[in-house]
């Protein structure tokens, strides 16, 4: 099941070489149900692993020309802040045993395990489906919305924080909408914001876990071989066809995920 886990690294890192996006998500199923960590640790390297590779990716768009630095401070200031709160404060205060419905007990673990279960299948819908994307361009604002921009900020610092994952699939669509950038450029931009969410996040987390450095080093520098891999090939696949047969996959992955925590 290690070795398993270990060539899923690769394919974290595949799939952001590949499509720009995506891979991280599966980060915290692959250390929960492949190398065998409790959800709570998985949310925490999730966020180291998330974070470098985030920063490696959007290195290359960095060197395109399509990284917008003052929206990355703009959204990613609050979402920092909100982060790191989380994971400094938020998660250590929820207690092991929450409350129980029936015979079912709801402990921490079933409890970011079911959340993250959510956010893989609100992100496949993402992913799957083309025509959102077409949208956005269409119910771009006029206005920037600097207090709705903050708010969304602290909401996807917040889920980031609880379930170790970047978030990108919320973060582009307000870099679209509501700060009219291009798509390649919030791509780009919101790369830079997860790296700086997640890392931050992850620093929260140091001072409350004992962090296995090799584990996460390795783990880490297998998913950025990954990227380098997939970016070699980006140019001769179909990304679009890869990102929807991706986002089926993770849909698949998250009603799963469901139904072993909740029913078996």
């Amino acid at each position: 099941m290690e070795i398993l886990g270990y060539l899923a690294a690769l394919l974290i890192g595949l799939s952001l070489g590949l499509t720009g996006s995506g891979g991280s998500i599966l980060t915290v199923p692959i250390l929960v149900y492949l190398m065998g960590f409790s959800p709570v640790m998985a949310t925490s390297y999730s966020l180291f692993v998330v974070g470098t590779t985030s920063l490696v990716g959007g290195a290359k768009f960095y060197r395109q020309g399509l990284v917008n630095f003052k929206t990355v401070l703009l959204f990613g200031l609050p979402s920092l802040i909100a982060v790191y709160l989380t994971r400094s404060y938020l998660i250590p205060a929820i207690p092991a045993q929450i409350f129980t419905v029936g015979q079912l007990i709801v402990t921490k673990e079933l409890l970011l395990m079911v959340l993250f279960a959510l956010l893989m299948i609100l992100a496949s819908y993402s992913m799957i489906t083309k025509k959102c994307c077409q949208d956005w361009k269409i119910i771009q604002r006029e206005n920037i919305n600097y207090g709705l921009i903050t708010l969304e900020a602290i909401i996807v610092g917040l889920i980031s924080g609880m379930v170790g994952a970047g978030g990108g699939f919320l973060i582009i669509p307000v870099l679209v909408i509501f700060l009219r950038l291009d798509m390649k450029m919030a791509v780009g931009t919101s790369l830079f914001i997860i790296a700086a969410n997640s890392l931050i996040g992850f620093v929260g987390d140091v001072f409350h876990y004992q962090m296995d450095w090799e584990f996460l080093l390795l783990f880490s520098g297998l998913s950025i071989i990954g990227i380098f891999i997939g970016s070699a090939f980006a140019d001769k696949v179909d990304s679009e066809k890869l990102k929807r047969g991706f986002g089926w996959f993770v849909l698949a992955m998250g009603i799963y995920i469901l139904i072993k925590e909740l029913f078996l």
